[in-house]
């Protein structure tokens, strides 16, 4: 098509425009600066597919942001400690909205368990720590726990195998409890319930 034409007047432009939809009011196009509209008149037939796909694919976008607070429910996420009881003997910090669930998954009765807790199952509950408002406010208490347990010295254990094992066990308990009153310095921790499952002394 043959851009250099003379300039077609107002009413015929009004009644093009009319009958054709691709032809804009030089009203509208005045009010818009010209490498635009030339841009989007010609390439008027992929902006539409794409404009027809995207309120779908958003307003699945926004319905998934929508239903994820509602997971996000303190009765739900909770920071969990567990502790394997067969060699290696180690303990495991994670977080999860389903801690029955995950505990299988650590113990390989279903799939998904994290790779770092495949060696040493069965894993035990040793601590539950709940009553938190969401996901990322048990994510930053996860992170604080394992950060000042990586910093905490460790003691270790002496005497027969028997002995050892169990005094493995108690050690990496302790270690980790001193770890959680570190935390508690740092982040307010009122409104969370802390519930040892096992013995620590």
């Amino acid at each position: 098509m043959n851009l250099n034409l003379p300039k077609i007047d107002l009413q015929m432009t009004r009644l093009l425009s009319g009958t054709f939809r691709s032809i804009k009011h030089p009203s509208s196009v005045s009010t818009k600066p010209k490498g635009p509209s030339r841009s989007s008149s010609s390439s008027s037939s992929s902006p539409l597919k794409l404009s027809r796909s995207s309120p779908s694919a958003s307003a699945s976008a926004i319905s998934r942001t929508r239903s994820e607070p509602n997971t996000d429910d303190s009765r739900t996420w909770c920071v969990y400690l567990i502790l394997s009881t067969s060699p290696p003997i180690k303990t495991y910090v994670g977080v999860t909205n389903d801690f029955h669930r995950r505990l299988r998954q650590h113990n390989g009765e279903l799939n998904g368990g994290a790779k770092a807790s495949r060696a040493g199952r069965p894993w035990l509950c040793a601590c539950l720590v709940q009553g938190f408002k969401d996901r990322s406010e048990a994510c930053v208490f996860e992170s604080k726990w394992k950060s000042f347990s990586r910093k905490l010295p460790r003691r270790r254990s002496c005497g027969d195998m028997e002995k050892q094992a169990e005094g493995v066990s108690q050690l990496l308990l302790q270690h980790r409890q001193m770890a959680l009153d570190r935390v508690k310095g740092v982040l307010d921790c009122s409104l969370l319930e802390i519930n040892w499952k096992l013995n620590l002394t």
